[in-house]
């Protein structure tokens, strides 16, 4: 003890800090995100992450591993990369950059060129301040947790020894505008719909991965396109823009009298739509028109949508009316495709606008859902306004509590059996969902229902039984 003692006490406090945080997993559902400078996306971890994938390759495949990086807009974005190809070329893999190109084109590029896995350098939807490391397989998936661990375990070994160095490379882009050339012609090539000439589509970039790809695509397939928020500068992706802010995309549709508005977020791997009344066209509601346009062209497998906890009530409601099923998974888009990989199933989904196809891709691709979305438009002769009837969005109230301890609902009698009377009430028509933050001692509440004011007094009726119980 006393030995231990004397080496904790003779580390740097900053590296004791960063040892402390690499105790805990890094990896969550999306790969790794935090604070672009600070552990563990400083660059000597990240350097170590890169000298720890090229290792397991090479061990596994039997020979040096070659990885393809992409990135999206963040100022950050271009040192990230050179500290991963750094400790890559280290451990003896070949590396090449793809430049700046969304999530799921970096998935293509790794799939197309035979890559043996491609790294996302992105923060999705995050502000410019933050990134984050994603790590692909060449059929689409994330790696698996077994690779993960080691990740981590080499970057624990990093801090212990003090062996990390934060020195970069030079990357080798020098293939980048072919990569980037046959993901376009990939998107165009998979667009079935008509010629778009006389359609009129609003784009919101977000200053992201997708301002030079998404215009001049939807150009070349004939529409008229109004693109803004589409000059990254390196601190504006997601800032006041793109899918967290449809405000803006609303206000373009109606002055510029447009067919569709489109907003994705800075990696471009979601989208979320606006019609040309200027509605917002969320991730369920995008699901229902998917849902019915696959159905038509006969391509809905086990007639089953996926979605997770947090889709609408008033998607099931309006699936099930037409003789669909809907499969509900934890939040994330991971699970998601695992749900749908299990079931054989074809259209997948969030209500933040992820929507996963695995027939065309194992990732969320905001393009190729839009590209989709034109097509169910022309296929059906009606505006977007009008593939929505049928679907009803019900009333929802979310309420944090914040409590001291994460005890299982069902353990606390008090909370079970007013969660038990809410239920009774809903009687169908509704739906109650009780859930900890992951991140925070804070308890969720979520009640819908069609009418706001019983919904918002049942809630906060539940809150204050959480609080009294657990807060």
């Amino acid at each position: 003890m006393r030995g231990c003692a004397l080496v904790c006490f003779r580390l740097p406090y900053k590296q004791i800090l960063s040892f402390d945080l690499a105790m805990k997993k890094l990896f969550g559902t999306d790969g790794i995100r935090g604070h672009a400078g600070k552990f563990p996306l400083d660059a000597s971890t990240v350097k170590t992450i890169g000298l720890s994938l090229s290792r397991q390759y090479k061990a596994q495949l039997g020979r040096p591993a070659r990885f393809v990086t992409g990135r999206d807009t963040r100022e950050s974005g271009d040192w990230i990369e050179r500290a991963f190809h750094a400790g890559a070329l280290e451990g003896g893999a070949h590396c090449k950059s793809s430049g700046i190109i969304t999530t799921p084109g970096v998935a293509f590029v790794t799939r197309h060129f035979e890559f043996d896995a491609g790294v996302v350098i992105s923060a999705s939807h995050n502000p410019y301040e933050d990134n984050g490391l994603k790590i692909f397989a060449p059929d689409g998936k994330k790696v698996g947790e077994d690779i993960e661990g080691v990740i981590e375990s080499d970057i624990r070994s990093s801090l212990i020894s003090g062996s990390a160095v934060a020195d970069e490379s030079d990357v080798d882009d020098s293939q980048a505008p072919d990569f980037q050339a046959a993901y376009a012609d990939h998107l165009a090539s998979s667009f079935k719909g008509p010629r778009l000439e006389g359609f009129k589509l609003a784009v919101d970039c977000a200053n992201g991965a997708a301002s030079d790809l998404a215009p001049p695509l939807f150009r070349r397939l004939g529409a008229d396109v109004i693109a803004f928020n589409d000059r990254p500068d390196g601190r504006n992706i997601n800032k006041d823009c793109g899918s967290l802010h449809l405000e803006h995309l609303q206000s373009r549709v109606l002055t510029e009298n447009a067919d569709l508005g489109v907003a994705f977020d800075g990696d471009a791997d979601r989208a979320l739509f606006v019609d040309e009344k200027g509605n917002i066209v969320d991730g369920d509601a995008t699901l229902w028109i998917m849902a019915e346009f696959l159905r038509g062209k006969g391509g809905l497998a086990n007639d089953t949508v996926v979605a997770t906890v947090m889709s609408n009530i008033g998607l099931e409601i309006a699936l099930t009316s037409v003789g669909l099923k809907m499969v509900r998974t934890p939040v994330g888009d991971k699970y998601v495709l695992d749900e749908l990989i299990r079931t054989g199933s074809d259209l997948g989904g969030e209500q933040s606008g992820h929507v996963i196809f695995p027939k065309e891709s194992l990732v969320g691709d905001g393009i190729m859902t839009t590209l989709l979305m034109l097509e169910a438009i022309h296929l059906n002769a009606k505006p977007v306004s009008r593939l929505l009837e049928g679907f009803t969005q019900y009333p929802q109230v979310l309420v944090n509590v914040r409590v001291r301890e994460k005890q299982p609902f069902e353990n606390v009698s008090a909370i079970s059996a007013a969660a038990r009377e809410i239920e009774s009430q809903l009687d169908g028509s509704g739906r109650l969902l009780l859930r900890y933050s992951g991140t925070e001692n804070l308890a969720r509440v979520m009640i819908e229902g069609k009418d706001q004011d019983e919904i918002e007094r049942q809630a906060n009726s539940l809150a204050e039984v959480i609080k009294a119980s657990l807060g």
